[in-house]
């Protein structure tokens, strides 16, 4: 007896990008003999959480947009992580939560013992300044502040992403387990 898919899986299969999608990406095409491996694709109790990690950690801390699938899907060749899943966890960090990462960030970094302005963040940001002068401030002591913010955030929120990923895949088995031991009573 077929059961029909619940919502996660339908959600997946709509928005997480196709094996081929991945495969036709011009930046994996270097690597497209490793990332064809069929173990990258399975969902198993031990590649799920690996992905949920690479995804969440890549998806925070390399904020450049179209870069983070692909810093996802290569972390997940030495780890062993599903692909699918670590390019969906990159959506994490998304244009509605980036401006918060970021200060949480420079605020973890100044924390760390760097010396980023936050205020000057702050008008940078609301003044709508040029290229330029964000560049003037992210070489001052900001960047260290940024990239070091960026990595604690990161590597915090992706731990705590397999540890859940761990458990919720431990309970769903389970929750599948009890259903068949009741349908054959």
């Amino acid at each position: 007896m077929a059961s029909r898919p619940n919502f996660w899986q339908r959600f997946l299969h709509k928005n997480a990008p196709s094996r081929e999608e991945v495969l036709a990406s011009r930046w994996l095409k270097p690597f497209g003999h490793r990332v064809a491996h069929s173990e990258l694709w399975r969902f198993t109790r031990r590649s799920v959480p690996r992905a949920v990690f690479a995804g969440l950690f890549i998806g925070i801390f390399l904020m450049v947009p179209g870069l983070q699938i692909v810093g996802a899907a290569l972390l997940c060749i030495p780890m062993r992580g599903n692909i699918p899943i670590a390019a969906a966890m990159t959506f994490l960090s998304n244009p509605a939560t980036t401006p918060f990462f970021l200060v949480a960030a420079i605020d973890v970094g100044n924390r760390l013992g760097f010396h980023a302005d936050l205020a000057a963040f702050e008008r940078l940001r609301t003044s709508g300044a040029s290229v330029g002068r964000w560049f003037s401030w992210l070489l001052s002591d900001a960047a260290p502040a940024l990239v070091s913010g960026l990595f604690v955030i990161g590597l915090g929120l992706a731990l705590i992403g397999y540890l859940v990923s761990l458990v919720g895949w431990r309970w769903w088995v389970g929750r599948k387990w009890r259903q068949r031991y009741a349908r054959s009573e």
